[in-house]
């Protein structure tokens, strides 16, 4: 079983993602979405949070071996970037979504030197819009950032397009299209949802997908 596989099943298994094609959730942003995903959940589950962390420390050794520090997103890499930096034996840090209004004004919590190699991880990548933030709060703190490593990304164009444009990559240890063939093959989903899923993944706007 592949890497890939594996989180997928953990993430369907614990219900940390829906499928629902049927009966679409409604995101933040008012896009109508056969999916939801919460990878908080996976932090409940020793066996999982086990899996899910390891497969973190994993993609950091393979595709980011250069890195001298780990950085979360806040609020939901905190716990991921403490546990992987555990693991990797490495400085761990997060950035704010913004400067606090007291004390030091930080947004960057932890410390950053001066051309330091960082790996910011993400629980998800949908727009990527909140970890490009991310990355570039580090960069303007002179961080050096080799990339964002990820639980799961929905694979959507203005993700890639958005990280192309900002430089930098992602790994994440699972995607959609690897969740929706273990949902298949598991029955969590049936066979006749598959189009109707992938059409939404390659134009969420549009929700003509809802009638396919």
């Amino acid at each position: 079983m592949t890497r890939e596989e594996l989180i997928a099943k953990d993430l369907l298994k614990i219900e940390a993602v829906f499928l629902r094609p049927e009966d679409p959730f409604t995101w933040a942003s008012g896009i109508k979405s056969p999916i939801y995903c919460d990878n908080r959940l996976t932090l409940f589950y020793p066996n999982v949070r086990n899996d899910v962390e390891n497969a973190l420390a994993e993609l950091i050794r393979e595709k980011y071996p250069e890195c001298e520090a780990i950085m979360g997103t806040s609020t939901a890499g905190i716990a991921h970037a403490a546990i992987v930096a555990d693991i990797l034996e490495l400085p761990m840090g997060y950035v704010r979504a913004s400067a606090k209004d007291h004390g030091r004004n930080n947004r960057i919590e932890g410390r950053v030197l001066p051309k330091q190699k960082v790996v910011v991880i993400e629980d998800l990548i949908s727009t990527a819009g909140s970890c490009v933030e991310v990355v570039e709060a580090l960069r303007e703190a002179d961080a050096e950032v080799l990339g964002i490593a990820s639980i799961f990304t929905y694979g959507m164009k203005k993700a890639d397009d958005r990280l192309a444009e900002h430089q930098v990559v992602n790994h994440s240890c699972s995607n959609y299209d690897v969740l929706i063939k273990i949902a298949s093959e598991e029955g969590y989903i049936k066979k006749e949802q598959i189009a109707k899923l992938l059409a939404f993944r390659d134009a969420p706007q549009d929700e003509s997908w809802m009638n396919i």
